[in-house]
């Protein structure tokens, strides 16, 4: 195999495979998913908004679980919480 070969070779899989992250971009294709074998269809792209979803939600529980853990750490770490078990262990 000649250099000039060699090097038209790797230039055009270096270019499908960068058409392929545009198009994945662009469009949301999956096209690396597909030819990675991780997906049957790159072309349904309904999967990928509801998956988009599904993250939005998931990252508003994360919020809302996050501040209820703020919450309890400031009722926990107050002062008349300890006096309060200290005297309820005294009982």
């Amino acid at each position: 195999m000649s250099t000039l070969s060699l090097v038209l070779l790797l230039s055009g899989i270096t270019s499908i495979a960068l058409l392929a992250c545009y198009l994945d971009a662009k469009f949301q294709w999956r096209l690396n998913d597909w030819m990675n074998g991780k997906c049957s269809n790159p072309f349904i792209a309904g999967k990928t908004s509801q998956q988009a979803q599904q993250l939005k939600q998931k990252d508003e529980q994360i919020k809302t679980l996050m501040e209820r853990v703020e919450t309890l750490e400031a009722i926990v770490t107050e002062p008349a919480y300890e006096l309060n078990k200290k005297i309820n262990a005294l009982r």
